[in-house]
């Protein structure tokens, strides 16, 4: 069962292979959201400051009567924040909003600033500064890994000629029509896992008839398929849902996807655009 297993990060600490995204469930839900899912087996829930519900998240962790040390907490750094002081900061002002004294993971949500998000400017020194404020607090014990989100290849350069710690995680925008498999390529090179948020599309997915006709033939859900293919690929999915029975659904994945469809399903012209696709990636999240 695909809630019961584990990738090892590069340090070797263990990541559930399956997270609970929580982008655009409010404050005052998220706590219900999160001890469900949990009840129902998930040990790894995502969230991040910009999504403003960490208070929530880490009321539901409190409230449940899952142990602390079984649960896989990560949230990210906002990506305005290109300072080391800035970014220390808020990290402190994350443990104290989820009241936990220590954070599974902590990651930098974007490379620029979302208005930036389509820029030329990559913030490279910035992201210097909070990757230093990041080895801080892992060194310090606040955390028990780092990682980056939404970093392209020269993002990820830019850390590893600077870093004494290296990334242990890559988040990226990451399903079936649009599989940046150099990128992946060149992380797992570097001993970083990729984690693939919004595996279906952010819905779009839904409307794919190719998809569809592919999830018919497996006898699973269109989110199923989308799961399962960046299991295969050796991704770790997060899908985000707040209905008890769809984030049940989400983790009955033990089907395999045959050689012929992924390569199918890999090389599958890429869906049109979102519409304001710089909004999607700021949160990372699932529609």
């Amino acid at each position: 069962m695909i809630l019961e297993e584990n990738y090892t990060l590069s340090n070797g600490v263990e990541i559930p292979k399956l997270g609970l995204g929580t982008w655009m469930i409010d404050n005052d839900e998220v706590a219900e959201v999160v001890k469900d899912a949990l009840e129902i087996g998930y040990r790894h829930i995502d969230t991040a400051q910009a999504y403003q519900n960490e208070s929530g998240v880490g009321d539901g962790i409190k409230e449940s009567d899952i142990a602390r040390e079984d649960i896989f907490v990560t949230t990210k750094i906002a990506a305005e924040l290109k300072s080391y002081g800035e970014a220390a900061a808020s990290i402190d002002e994350s443990l104290k909003k989820m009241g936990l004294e220590y954070i599974d993971l902590i990651i930098i949500h974007s490379p620029k600033p979302w208005a930036e998000f389509h820029g030329e400017d990559h913030y490279l020194e910035g992201n210097k500064e909070v990757w230093k404020a990041l080895e801080e607090a892992y060194q310090a014990g606040k955390v028990k890994a780092i990682g980056l989100s939404n970093f392209e290849k020269v993002d990820v350069e830019n850390i590893l000629e600077y870093c004494t710690v290296k990334p242990m995680v890559n988040q990226v925008l990451a399903h079936i029509s649009n599989t940046p498999h150099d990128l992946i390529q060149y992380s797992e090179d570097n001993d970083i896992l990729v984690e693939a948020y919004s595996p279906m599309g952010h819905g779009e997915l839904f409307k794919n008839e190719k998809v569809k006709e592919m999830a018919e033939k497996y006898d699973v859900s269109i989110p199923q398929l989308c799961i399962r293919y960046g299991l295969q690929l050796g991704l770790l999915p997060l899908p985000k849902s707040g209905n008890p029975e769809h984030i049940k659904s989400n983790a009955e994945v033990d089907f395999s996807i045959s050689e012929e469809d992924m390569e199918f399903l890999k090389n599958m012209e890429k869906i049109e655009d979102y519409g304001d696709a710089s909004v999607f990636p700021v949160y990372g999240g699932e529609m």
